[in-house]
């Protein structure tokens, strides 16, 4: 049986590419209750002024509610996908500190999934929060003409 309570983060950390390995992001936990990843901000994750571009926050708080929403909705035979995306800069961050991102669900419904997530500097103080809305797909619709498959989903038979 496929456990929804199953840490899925090492598997997530051994993926060769996407958003999450260019950024340099590691999944520290990966259930369908709470995910959470760390990163070193490097100079790749900064805008103009040496702080952390606004979009590397919006992408790691995106990033963790799918994958979260994901694990939760594999198991019922669903994908899931990004719907809206609302995140809120709190406190500047600059190259070499360490951030590191929760996300919790706040409901999982039938279609669709809301998720909140918190983005913390190396002292716990708030950097970004947001909240993600996600939308459930069945196993037979599509998704820009093809069916939904990711590395997530759990082999054939379990």
């Amino acid at each position: 049986m496929w456990l929804v309570a199953q840490d899925f983060s090492e598997r997530l950390n051994t993926m060769p590419e996407g958003w999450l390995h260019a950024m340099g992001v590691t999944i520290t936990k990966a259930t369908a209750d709470e995910v959470e990843a760390q990163l070193t901000v490097g100079p790749e994750h900064l805008q103009g002024y040496g702080i952390v571009h606004g979009g590397v926050h919006c992408g790691l708080i995106e990033s963790l509610a799918s994958i979260g929403a994901a694990l939760y909705a594999l198991p019922r035979g669903q994908s899931v996908v990004g719907l809206e995306n609302s995140t809120s800069f709190i406190r500047a961050v600059r190259a070499g500190a360490t951030i590191r991102a929760v996300a919790n669900p706040v409901t999982r419904g039938r279609k669709t999934q809301v998720w909140e997530a918190r983005v913390l500097d190396g002292e716990d103080r708030v950097v970004a929060t947001g909240r993600v809305r996600l939308l459930c797909l069945e196993k037979e619709e599509q998704l820009a003409g093809e069916q939904v498959r990711g590395p997530l989903h759990p082999p054939s038979g379990a």
